[in-house]
């Protein structure tokens, strides 16, 4: 069975940094789609808080994840700063939620979600990181 993961910052294709840059390119678009909850800007990255009664949407794609999807999400937690086994201490935090894809379907699709407070972070009203850049 297949596993999937919804990435909507600086983990996709256009935005990976050279340390996880293998593993993201060997992931399968599978398309556009959205998450609820909220994005904030933390100047290098951005984060998502999830929410599923929050009627703003996280706008992301959808990956499929490889055979070996141990390996490429062990690769990610650490790039990502999630320890398993402290998750109290990490950045954040590698959680399931249901994605809605642009063609209606929902997955089931890991998500890496900020684990602290947002403090004085801009949100992101839009929900989509690669656009606030832009603008």
């Amino acid at each position: 069975m297949s596993e999937y993961l919804f990435l909507y910052g600086t983990l996709k294709p256009n935005e990976a940094a050279v340390d996880v840059a293998k593993v993201v390119k060997s992931l399968r678009r599978v398309g556009p789609a959205t998450v609820p909850g909220r994005l904030y800007d933390f100047g290098d990255y951005p984060g998502a808080i999830t929410d599923c009664n929050s009627a703003k949407k996280i706008h992301g794609d959808v990956f499929e994840l490889p055979v070996e999807a141990h390996a490429s999400l062990h690769a990610l937690d650490q790039y990502e700063e999630f320890d398993v086994n402290n998750p109290e201490q990490s950045l954040f935090l590698r959680k399931k939620v249901s994605a809605k894809l642009f063609d209606g379907r929902e997955l089931n699709c890991w998500i890496y979600v900020y684990n602290k407070e947002p403090g004085k972070a801009r949100q992101i009203t839009s929900g989509n990181y690669s656009q606030s850049k832009v603008a």
